[in-house]
């Protein structure tokens, strides 16, 4: 088929999609492409990328991820840990894999001790980049006298039979 034979709307598509059969079309598309391939439409890596794309490339160039995973492990602790747990235990402190959860009572501790392998199973599936590798529960702070206008320094009474 030559040019004089394609519809003038084939052509015209042709033309400007750079699938000219003519020899003048061909060497202005390749020199076209080297010049700026990635200006060119309908190249691959064109299409725009969604926002989340973007910021998983800008966690993970950064170095952000683990710290954003510990974060919403705290922040979504009611997801992981289910809502009636979540109300009498809450994660303190991560440090060295150890995650500490304390609790409104030590017998709130000990039930979740029996969990304990349901509970980091959970949470190292759903954050496996937070760097959990154990789960410590411990009971509530109690009050001490090791402080205040009555305090002695030292160690205190101890056993005086001897």
């Amino acid at each position: 088929m030559t040019g004089d034979e394609i519809p003038e709307t084939i052509a015209t598509y042709l033309r400007l999609r750079g699938l000219e059969p003519s020899r003048r079309a061909q060497w202005r598309n390749k020199r076209r492409r080297s010049d700026d391939d990635e200006n060119q439409p309908f190249t691959p890596g064109r299409d725009p990328g969604s926002l989340g794309d973007a910021l998983d490339k800008l966690t993970t160039a950064h170095g952000w991820a683990p710290q954003l995973a510990r974060e919403d492990l705290v922040r979504q602790w009611e997801d992981v840990a289910g809502a009636e747990t979540a109300q009498h235990a809450s994660p303190v402190s991560l440090t060295d894999g150890m995650l500490t959860i304390q609790c409104d009572s030590t017998a709130w501790a000990k039930n979740l001790s029996y969990m304990r392998a349901e509970i980091l199973t959970q949470i190292v599936t759903r954050y496996p980049d937070a760097g959990v590798s154990s789960v410590r529960f411990v009971g509530p702070d109690v009050p001490t006298w090791k402080w205040g206008r009555r305090s002695i320094p030292g160690r205190g009474p101890r056993d005086t039979y001897g």
